[in-house]
Formats: structure tokens, sequence, C-alpha cells
């Protein structure tokens, strides 16, 4: 299936996926620069690859990520963020430690919440009409 859809297809579903995320640092405190952003995005990418998912864009500012994700049917979203969340923090803390330990403390990079919106594919009302239009049996 080769149309340029992004619809993938596994062995028991067919899906076409996507979400945007964003996290916060916590505090909302104005930690990144420009190479920690770009290492974000590297180990980002990575713990996406491992759950079998794309990540498709990402960028941020100096308090917050976003990320566009392409997942698999399968995948949990909220394992999927944890991950993401877990192991950027580790690492980053880990490769730029004198530098985040002047904005965050407490062994914390990430506020606890965090955005997750689904994208992509026909607009609430579309869908909600053709699901009302379907045949009915009487």
């Amino acid at each position: 299936m080769d149309d340029g859809s992004n619809v993938r297809l596994g062995r028991h579903a067919v899906w076409d996926c996507h979400a945007h995320l964003v996290f916060v640092t916590k505090y909302r405190r104005g930690a990144f620069t420009g190479p920690i952003l770009t290492d974000c995005e590297q180990i980002m990418r990575k713990v996406c690859a491992d759950f079998g998912c794309e990540l498709r864009e990402f960028n941020g500012e100096d308090d917050h990520v976003h990320l566009l994700v392409d997942f698999p049917a399968t995948v949990q979203l909220s394992k999927l963020v944890n991950s993401l969340k877990g192991v950027s923090s580790r690492h980053l803390r880990r490769d730029h430690a004198e530098h985040l330990s002047r904005y965050l403390w407490g062994g914390h990079l990430w506020s606890r919440s965090y955005y997750c919106g689904t994208a992509g594919g026909a607009p609430l009302s579309v869908i909600a009409e053709y699901v009302k239009s379907q045949r009915r049996p009487a």
C-alpha cells in the first residue's frame, strides 16, 4: 500500500495515529539552550524508535518542547510520554548538569503535567456526521 498516505498496517490493525505532545520544565524555568534542545531531540528520537514510533517534528523554547509523533495503535501514549520524559531527564541532567543545576533542583527536569492532543485526519464534525449517517438496521 504505497498511495502516499500515512496509513500503516499491522497484523490485526490499520492505523494513522498522530499526537502533538508538549512537555514543560519544572517550575517553567527557562533552562534550555540550543545545544540542550538538540540533544533532547536526539534522545527523544531514539525513545520513539524503541517504541516503534516516529518523531516527525521537534522544537522548543527555553522552558518547553513540542513533539509531533506518529505512533502505532498498540502503543499506550501515557507509557510513551513516561519514557520520553524519564529517559530525556536522566540523559540531559547527566550531560548538562552544570548548566541545568542553576535552573532546576531536586533531580527534576520536567513538570509532572503534559499536553497531548491527537492530530490529523478529518475534523470531528465530519467524523461525527459520518458516524450518524451509517445505515443502522431496523
